[in-house]
């Protein structure tokens, strides 16, 4: 259900005066013949391949018990960010959607993540991404509602400094608030930060400029698009996000 436009436009026009506090995190800028013939001493000349490695369909691929078992049970979304490192910017997005018990690969996207990597510990500035599995419950940005089932917030005030480089100018045009260290059914550039300032916050997905973010998680227009009009509220969406191994763990 959609919150009251009204207030929702008032909360960002609120939140405006401190739009830089809000988008800290997130600016920046021998083979055998195959015949199977025995050699001597009764050895196979054919090469014996190692069986294929079977994927669980109950279960997010190449995600651990740690961070599965911290996927809500009713959530039938599943964002999921595979960092190429723990030291690297370079990502790829892919959302699961579940089907009975099993989850099924919707689409991929490649993305970026914080320019340093990835922590377990995420600070103000570190510019790395926090690993975990976090809710996603609001949307905004500049331009009109594509179309977004999650409460979605239009305002001038997600605009990018333009003081920044103008590769960046776009990058909130569309945003999906991380639920990271935030307060659920606010805009996402609400910018009260329950843990403190020193947590960090203002955490999101949002459009991709080209090189690694301060800590959110950046694709492309198209694929924001499709997020917006796919994430719906009544499947509790969450992202789990992190560098290959730390999801692995």
């Amino acid at each position: 259900m959609r919150r009251n436009g009204a207030m929702r436009t008032g909360l960002a026009a609120a939140a405006c005066g401190v739009l830089a506090v809000a988008l800290s995190a997130c600016g920046g800028s021998g083979g055998g013949s195959g015949s199977g013939e025995k050699g001597e001493g009764g050895a196979s000349s054919e090469a014996v391949q190692p069986p294929a490695r079977t994927v669980d369909p109950k279960r997010i691929p190449d995600v651990g018990d740690r961070l599965h078992k911290r996927i809500p049970s009713d959530s039938r979304q599943v964002v999921a960010v595979y960092g190429e490192g723990k030291d690297s910017a370079n990502a790829t997005v892919v959302l699961y959607t579940k089907s009975g018990s099993t989850w099924d690969k919707t689409r991929s996207w490649a993305a970026h993540n914080g320019k340093k990597g990835w922590t377990d510990d995420h600070h103000e500035g570190d510019n790395r991404s926090p690993v975990g599995v976090f809710t996603l419950s609001d949307a905004g940005g500049v331009l009109v509602d594509p179309g977004a089932r999650l409460p979605y917030t239009r305002s001038a005030s997600f605009q990018a400094p333009r003081s920044w480089a103008k590769s960046h100018w776009h990058d909130f045009d569309y945003v999906i608030a991380i639920d990271y260290n935030r307060v659920k059914g606010t805009a996402p550039n609400d910018p009260t930060r329950p843990e403190g300032q020193s947590k960090g916050g203002g955490i999101w997905l949002h459009m991709d400029h080209g090189s690694g973010t301060s800590a959110c998680v950046s694709l492309s227009k198209s694929g924001m698009e499709y997020l917006l009009r796919t994430l719906d509220p009544h499947q509790h969406p969450v992202v789990v996000m992190g560098d290959k191994a730390d999801l692995k763990a």
